[in-house]
């Protein structure tokens, strides 16, 4: 069992899953700690949430005309500062290339709201909400994978939880008891990875 793994937390915007991997390490809850947060937002309000657990926030952009390749190649050179055990995509919006991904082979895990096969790519939830709408579907679900090549949403699946809808239920509505199972998950998943 790893008792202190060690976790770069890669965020694109308000940290909610985030704040459930600092909860959970702060309580015991995840042998672990996260020893560096990184997103690409400037304004990216996890970085706030990383500052108050007195954990290293770190923006890190794409320079004009940058490729997306060399943007990774730096972006893993950042995160390899760090030694760390697992990277944790949670709520990442961009697309990692090899470039990165070979960097840390088995070792990115990334959360997306929809089941494996479904949904993937951004506006996830809205797309899934839409379809709902229509008629097509009943849930929808959560999932966290291994990330070990550049397909989208698409690695070796670690966990899933089904959604299922509700009637009357506003996107809004939806969306909160999504991102609470997202919490949840991601760190079951995490705790499952780490006890292994």
């Amino acid at each position: 069992m790893n008792k202190s793994a060690r976790l770069v937390v890669l965020i694109s915007g308000n940290g909610s899953n985030l704040q459930a991997i600092l909860d959970a390490c702060q309580s015991g809850e995840l042998p672990a700690g996260v020893v560096a947060v990184i997103s690409n937002q400037v304004d990216a309000y996890g970085l706030s949430r990383a500052r108050k657990a007195g954990v290293p926030a770190i923006h890190t952009a794409a320079l004009a005309d940058e490729s997306r390749r060399a943007y990774d190649a730096r972006l893993a050179d950042e995160v390899a500062r760090f030694q760390p055990d697992h990277v944790i995509l949670a709520g990442w919006m961009r697309l990692l290339t090899l470039a990165f991904l070979d960097r840390f082979p088995g070792r990115v895990i990334n959360l997306h709201p929809a089941l494996p096969g479904t949904f993937p790519g951004t506006h996830a939830i809205q797309r899934a909400y839409a379809a709902w709408q229509r008629g097509e579907i009943d849930r929808t679900g959560v999932m966290v994978h291994l990330v070990p090549n550049e397909s989208v949403d698409d690695g070796p699946v670690l966990a899933t939880q089904e959604i299922f809808f509700q009637a009357e239920e506003s996107l809004e509505q939806f969306e909160a008891r999504l991102h609470a199972a997202e919490h949840r998950l991601l760190v079951d998943a995490l705790k499952m990875v780490l006890n292994t």
